[in-house]
């Protein structure tokens, strides 16, 4: 008898383990732009991305590894870039934007028009974003998914 499963629609959150909250705030803080959603004490603090946020839990530290990392996503992979200069942020070599957090935690950046992820027209404007455009080879991706109409 073959049992009925949940589709797997989405990514809620993502919880990093921290040291410290007020230090990871301050390093976050000083490479991304965000909203501050919430904090339970010194144990949590969660960073707004509209639908969807960041959990940063003071924890017991977890040995780094070269392979596990969380993708964020951002509007300017160039900005980013030059945030993390300006603040001393190695980026890592190899493929892609990626660098490690104090914590050890793995960070790939990505720009929004150059991947399938989407948020709607009303997320985006809620975020104060507008409308982000995707590159042709993002739409085509959708495209061939069925996920985006015909403008896009």
């Amino acid at each position: 008898m073959t049992e009925a499963r949940p589709r797997l629609i989405g990514i809620n959150h993502a919880a990093l383990e921290v040291g410290d909250i007020d230090a990871a705030l301050e390093f976050y803080g000083g490479l991304f732009g965000f909203e501050l959603r919430g904090r339970v004490g010194d144990r949590m603090a969660f960073l707004d991305a509209g639908d969807q946020f960041v959990a940063l839990s003071a924890a017991e530290r977890s040995p780094a590894d070269e392979d596990r990392h969380v993708g964020f996503v951002v509007d300017s992979r160039e900005a980013f870039a030059a945030a993390a200069r300006d603040r001393g942020v190695t980026l890592l070599p190899g493929r892609g934007t990626r660098f490690r957090d104090p914590w050890g935690n793995q960070i790939e950046v990505v720009q929004y028009d150059e991947v399938q992820f989407s948020k709607t027209a009303g997320v985006l404007r809620g975020m104060g974003l507008g409308e982000l455009g995707k590159t042709p080879a993002a739409l085509e991706d959708l495209r061939e998914k069925g996920l985006a109409d015909e403008e896009g």
